[in-house]
Order: structure tokens, then sequence, then C-alpha cells
């Protein structure tokens, strides 16, 4: 339906904007698909008669679906092309989406949970290769806050829209709206995606596969910058995944209470990428990756020292994070469009390897967070992400010191 890019875009028209568009609105299905569903999770264990320990393992296992295919899927776009391996990727959502409505058991529902994270991989490795692709740097900087502003509409009214949808309606009817929204998604994409893929028409085998990521992982700046990301995010993904039972079943709140919480975190991460959206091209990309420091490290050992003298005060949790998420906001963009290009390999093969390394991170940082919280408190689970804010400042400033490889 559409011409392929031949040079990078200068200019948003309403053509190119649709393509953008259409790939956040899927990718607001895929978020709001685990951030409308959180309220309502103590439902879904109830409903199956399992233990609510089952709670936190419904993103884990979700985000373990977004690493399975990323090895695969940015390598077979660069070949076969980025819009068939997409509009595929969004079809695959659908199925997992309309499956739920149709589970006996939690085991059945986790691994229906798999299959729908596995749409994570084509936003990464297929979705935003492309975006970077069709647009030049500082376009792409700026689409791509933008982007992230509509995508966090999903965790900011997510949890309010899912403890409100549970008083009107089964949780299962939350996957038809998913499926539904995730339909609109594609067919945008069908009718706006270009097809930026330089290398179409080549042989995907794998010796030339396992040689390329080679090549990839060997860069140790890519490599920074990769993890980077990952411990940038973790503080917030692990409060996503644990905040119902820090807030719920250990504070005793409200469904809707804990959603009204969770406002200020992503108001403050939007505001973050919406400074950064206006900041972008009026200073070097760099600048803003320590503009967000402070904020940062100082949100995080807020949330951290507060708690850690009382365990259940969450409001010096929120006031942190709250901080810490201003500082995501104004890193993210950049930090990803330094990481990708740090390596000269193919894009959809750097973008599935940088997939990969963050939602690795993401999957067994969340699953120590659920650990460090059942054996600890408020203020251990604190801690830890502060210890995961550190981590990101190292990486970050040894990616940063490096040359591109």
């Amino acid at each position: 339906m559409t011409e392929s890019v031949r040079s990078p875009i200068s200019r948003l028209d309403r053509r190119a904007v649709v393509f953008p568009l259409a790939l956040v609105l899927f990718e607001f299905a895929t978020y709001i698909a685990h951030d409308m569903i959180q309220p309502a999770m103590l439902n879904v264990v109830h409903d199956f008669h399992a233990d609510p320990a089952w709670v936190p393992v419904s993103l884990t296992a979700y985000l373990a679906g977004g690493m399975t295919l990323q090895w695969l899927l940015g390598p077979l776009s660069d070949r076969t092309g980025r819009r068939p391996v997409m509009l595929c990727g969004v079809l695959v959502f659908i199925f997992a989406c309309v499956a739920v409505l149709f589970a006996q058991n939690i085991e059945q529902f986790i691994l229906l949970r798999f299959v729908q994270g596995v749409s994570l991989c084509f936003i990464g490795s297929v979705g935003y290769a492309a975006v970077q692709e069709a647009f030049d740097e500082t376009l792409s900087i700026r689409v791509t806050a933008l982007m992230a502003n509509v995508a966090l509409i999903a965790p900011l009214l997510g949890p309010l829209a899912g403890a409100a949808f549970i008083h009107v309606a089964p949780w299962k009817a939350m996957f038809a709206l998913f499926a539904l929204v995730a339909l609109v998604a594609w067919l945008g994409l069908w009718k706006a995606m270009p097809e930026t893929a330089q290398s179409r028409g080549e042989r995907l085998r794998l010796s030339e596969l396992l040689r390329d990521y080679r090549r990839v992982f060997a860069n140790r700046r890519f490599v920074c910058g990769a993890a980077a990301i990952g411990f940038s995010a973790l503080p917030l993904l692990a409060w996503v995944a644990i905040s119902p039972l820090i807030l719920m079943d250990g504070a005793g709140v409200t469904p809707a209470v804990y959603g009204w919480l969770q406002v200020p975190i992503f108001v403050s991460l939007i505001a973050g990428n919406l400074v950064l959206a206006k900041i972008a091209g009026r200073m070097s990309i760099e600048k803003p990756l320590w503009l967000g420091a402070p904020p940062i490290i100082a949100g995080l050992t807020l949330a951290a020292a507060g708690t850690l003298f009382s365990p259940h005060a969450y409001g010096w949790t929120i006031t942190g994070l709250s901080l810490y998420a201003f500082g995501t906001g104004l890193i993210n963009a950049g930090l990803y469009r330094l990481t990708l290009f740090a390596s000269e390999m193919r894009k959809g093969t750097v973008a599935a390897a940088l997939g990969m390394t963050t939602i690795a991170i993401y999957a067994i940082g969340i699953e120590l967070a659920r650990r460090v919280y059942l054996w600890g408190d408020g203020g251990v689970f604190n801690l830890y992400g502060l210890a995961s804010g550190l981590l990101w400042l190292m990486l970050m400033s040894l990616f940063l010191r490096k040359k591109a490889g």
C-alpha cells in the first residue's frame, strides 16, 4: 500500500504521521494489556482458585514472551521486509487476546500472557527499527518521545480503567477490548507503514545470523548501551509488577486508590518525554542523558531512604518514583537512538539484539524484585530499585565514553 522510504523523512506531514500513530496504537494495546489487568489480577487468581503469588507472574510471563522471537524477527524483517513481519505480529496479539476468553485455569492464562508478550518482539525489533530508518535523527527522537507519551497513557489510565472496568464487566472482557484496539492498529499499519528494510530478497542463513549476532555483541559500546536501557526502566517495571502486592494486598488500598496512586509516576514520565521532544535538536543528543541523571538517582534514593525506615509508608515510594520517572523520560529516546546506531550491522538485527538484552533484564529483574519483596519489605524493594539506577548510571557513563564500534 505504501512505497519504500529511500531517504530519511525530515518533516512530518499528514501522510507520514499515520505510520507512527498506528504503531503507537498497537504499542498502546500491548501496554494496556498488562496495565489495565493489574487491578484485576487478584480477581483473576480468585476465579482460577490460584494462589496470590501468581499475580506478578503474569507480567513476568508477558516479558518472557517478549524475549522468545527477538533473535529471529529483526533479521527476518531485514530480509523479507518490515511490513509483512509487523503485520503478522499484530495478528498474533489479536489471536492471543481472543483466546483468553476461553481460558479455563491459571496455567492457560499465564501461557496466553506469554503469547501476548511475543508481540513486544515485533514492536522493538521491527516497528521501532522502521521508525529510526524512516526519519532523520532529530525527527526520530521527537517522534519516539511523542510516541512514548501516547503509549504511556496506558500505564497512566490503565490501572484506573481496570479498577472501574471490573465493577461493570468480567475481567475477561478486557481482552476483547485489547483485541479491538489492536485490530484498528493493524488497519493503520497495513495502510501507512513504509518499507525501510535495505536487504530484502537475501536468504536467511543460520550461519550468517550467528555471525551477525557475534559481531553485534562483540561491540562493547552497544552492550553497555543496551544494558543501560534495561536497568534504567527496571525500577518502573518492577513497580508495575509488584505494586498490586505492595498497595492492595499489603497496604489494603482499594483498586481505585491503587489506580490513582500510579498517576503521579506516569504523569512525570510523560512530562520528561515532552521536555525531551521540546529540546531535541537544540543541543547534542548526549546532553539530555546527563540532564536525566540527577532526578533518576535522587528519586530512587528518596524512595529507598523513606521506606527503609518506614516500610509501609508508600508515599515516599510514589514521590521518589515520580522524580525518577521524569528523568527516565529525558533519556529514553536518545539512548535508544545512540545504542541502535552504535553498531554498523543491519538495524533489524541490532534492534533484535537490543530487545533481547533489555527484555532479559526486565524479566529476570522483575522476578528478582518479586523475591526481594517477599523476602524483605518495601524498603528492601526500593533499595533494589536504587541499585538498578546506579548500574544504569555506570553503564551509560561507559557507553558515552567509548567510540562507536
